[in-house]
């Protein structure tokens, strides 16, 4: 089969398209013939070495697919060959075929799409869990949610509506994606390029500041959001995409209670109950049009060098999509 793997860390350069085995089911797997593979930060990352946990060599990249059952292994049987599914795996997805845990595969709905399935799995879950499990949004709060314009933002800011936010601001760092967020509900829009950003936030909650904010930038962002909230605030953290980790002094939350949360998905993938209802409600809500996914941009399989660059570029809003 065809796939992408890079054998050195470095530049979406390292990229590059192989020819390889397909994969070989153990007991309770499944071969899925691969439609969609969806493209995130979390590859990049892998890319550079600088992931979250250690990247083996050599690798092929890709955590979220969407396609069609090739194969049932042993001990398998809630799906048939051709039956359309989409799931989380630990890698391997850039590629014509991968395997998947079968007690992972949630089933697409006949109206719901490969690309717009593959776009849910982990900016979806991610944004769901981040506002609830980890956040604790209550009903009336306000909502800070930087890149308001992203894969997980754009998602977010809608699921905070629809989860009783009080109030969503929202960041982006140009004027197009300020107003897509604006589109999808946010009640504020803020360009987090204005050195003054912060003081717009606290002006727009009459001087008190957010219940809880969504943290992917690092660096100055992160240092700058914690002067964004208020008494009890909790701010989650779910990536670095500047590559400056933020600098923390515990006892400066001491003040107002705060909390500084860490979210990280493979983790909740280890929690069926968390894992499966979620995404089947999140694809519900795709399919019934309460929930809108924007794609942005779909590419060939060997195209993934190019969409990292605009990826981590940041000239991109939604979802971006590798066809095999």
């Amino acid at each position: 089969m065809k796939a992408i793997q890079f054998k050195t860390y470095g530049g979406p350069s390292v990229l590059e398209t192989v020819n390889t085995a397909c994969p070989v089911l153990a007991k309770g797997e499944v071969l899925l013939k691969i439609r969609a593979i969806g493209v995130n930060y979390a590859d990049t990352a892998r890319r550079e070495g600088a992931y979250v946990v250690p990247t083996p060599l050599p690798f092929i990249p890709g955590a979220e697919v969407a396609g069609v059952v090739e194969e049932v292994g042993e001990g398998t049987s809630r799906f048939r060959k051709g039956d359309r599914v989409v799931t989380l795996i630990g890698s391997g997805g850039y590629a014509e075929y991968a395997k998947a845990a079968e007690n992972t595969l949630i089933p697409i709905p006949d109206n719901v799409t490969y690309e717009t399935a593959v776009a849910l799995p982990l900016q979806g879950l991610s944004a769901y869990h981040i506002l609830t499990t980890m956040g604790r949004l209550e009903k009336g709060e306000t909502v800070l949610i930087h890149a308001a314009a992203g894969g997980v933002g754009s998602l977010a800011v809608q699921l905070a509506k629809k989860l009783g936010a009080g109030t969503v601001i929202a960041t982006a760092s140009t004027e197009e994606k300020l107003k897509f967020a604006t589109e999808l509900g946010a009640d504020k829009a803020i360009n987090y390029t204005n050195q003054h950003w912060r003081d717009e936030v606290l002006a727009a909650t009459d001087g008190e500041g957010t219940d809880l904010a969504l943290e992917m930038a690092g660096g100055d962002i992160f240092q700058e959001t914690v002067k964004c909230m208020r008494s009890f605030g909790r701010i989650v953290v779910y990536g670095v995409a500047s590559g400056k980790p933020a600098q923390m002094y515990p006892s400066g939350l001491m003040n107002r209670n705060l909390s500084v949360i860490g979210f990280f998905l493979p983790q909740m993938m280890k929690k069926p109950v968390l894992f499966e209802k979620s995404l089947r409600d999140l694809l519900k809500l795709v399919d019934t049009g309460d929930l809108k996914l924007t794609i942005g941009g779909v590419f060939d399989l060997e195209e993934a060098s190019h969409v990292h660059e605009v990826l981590q570029a940041r000239k991109t809003k939604g979802k971006l999509v590798l066809k095999p």
